[in-house]
């Protein structure tokens, strides 16, 4: 069987953790890992740090934000040495537009005879917005307050880098904007998963 490192990503409040539940409860031999997991450690390091508890702040970009994402892709590597498919639900905002990131990674992986595999979750700034306002998170109360300034920064655009055409399961989309579509893509990406398993 061959190892798969699967991400599931987008920008916050698009239904990342939903999704990954649902593909991990699908597919056979996984070991699920949600970066939210680590928001516990996060709150230490900003309460020892005597600073206050916010995830969009300049503290959190220096201190903390990389070092959450080095400990769960750590952690994955780790699981892969012990299961089939690793799946991380997190944004990887930035990581997944960051070739040097991504080839590195591939490079990893090919050491546990691992491939990758990103998934992408397309759904509309609307939708968030609509979302992050019913989730009531106090980590999203900065992006709310300051939506228009969040909305420019935040790429909403499918990581078609990511995208080899000779590799069918490299890129995979699911669609989130409703159920019915969400329905139909899901079924897709399990289709092509399952068949590369």
């Amino acid at each position: 069987m061959q190892k798969k490192l699967i991400l599931v990503t987008s920008p916050p409040a698009s239904g990342k953790t939903y999704i990954s539940k649902l593909l991990a409860n699908r597919l056979k031999h996984v070991v699920y890992l949600d970066k939210d997991t680590l928001i516990t450690l996060s709150k230490h390091i900003f309460a020892v740090a005597r600073q206050p508890f916010d995830r969009s702040s300049d503290f959190f970009e220096q201190h903390i934000r990389n070092p959450e994402y080095d400990c769960i892709v750590a952690l994955a590597l780790e699981a892969l040495d012990y299961e089939d498919i690793v799946l991380i639900n997190a944004p990887f905002t930035r990581e997944i537009r960051n070739m040097e990131y991504i080839l590195n990674l591939k490079d990893k992986l090919s050491e546990k005879n691992a491939n990758l595999v990103v998934v992408w979750v397309e759904t509309s700034p609307e939708v968030v917005h609509e979302r992050m306002i019913r989730r009531n998170s106090e980590r999203d109360a900065w992006k709310l307050a300051h939506w228009d300034e969040y909305l420019a920064e935040c790429n909403f655009n499918i990581p078609s880098n990511l995208d080899d055409p000779k590799i069918k399961d490299d890129l995979l989309i699911i669609k989130n904007d409703n159920q019915h579509e969400l329905g139909v893509s899901m079924k897709e990406v399990l289709d092509i998963l399952e068949d590369n398993v």
